[in-house]
């Protein structure tokens, strides 16, 4: 029991900013063994910049959804005469 109140008092201890970092290495040690299932688990997050050369126009197309800048499901059925 001694070493879980010596963890508990580092996590006491740590600053704020710190705390994502020791939950991502605490959880990563109670993670199964298989070591694909641990290097999906602990990847970092996608940093990649997300702009329509990176994305294939992606960045544009959400904006367009966000501004009201689409076409209905049902519009396109009738496009196509399926409705």
């Amino acid at each position: 029991m001694v070493a879980r109140e010596t963890l508990y008092k580092l996590v006491d201890a740590l600053p704020e900013q710190d705390l994502p970092t020791a939950t991502r290495i605490l959880e990563a040690l109670s993670l199964p063994v298989d070591p694909v299932e641990r290097s999906l688990r602990t990847a970092p997050a996608d940093d990649e910049p997300d702009d329509d050369d990176f994305d294939g126009g992606l960045t544009e197309a959400r904006q367009q959804a966000r501004d009201g800048d689409v076409v209905s499901h049902e519009e396109i059925l009738r496009e196509f005469g399926v409705r």
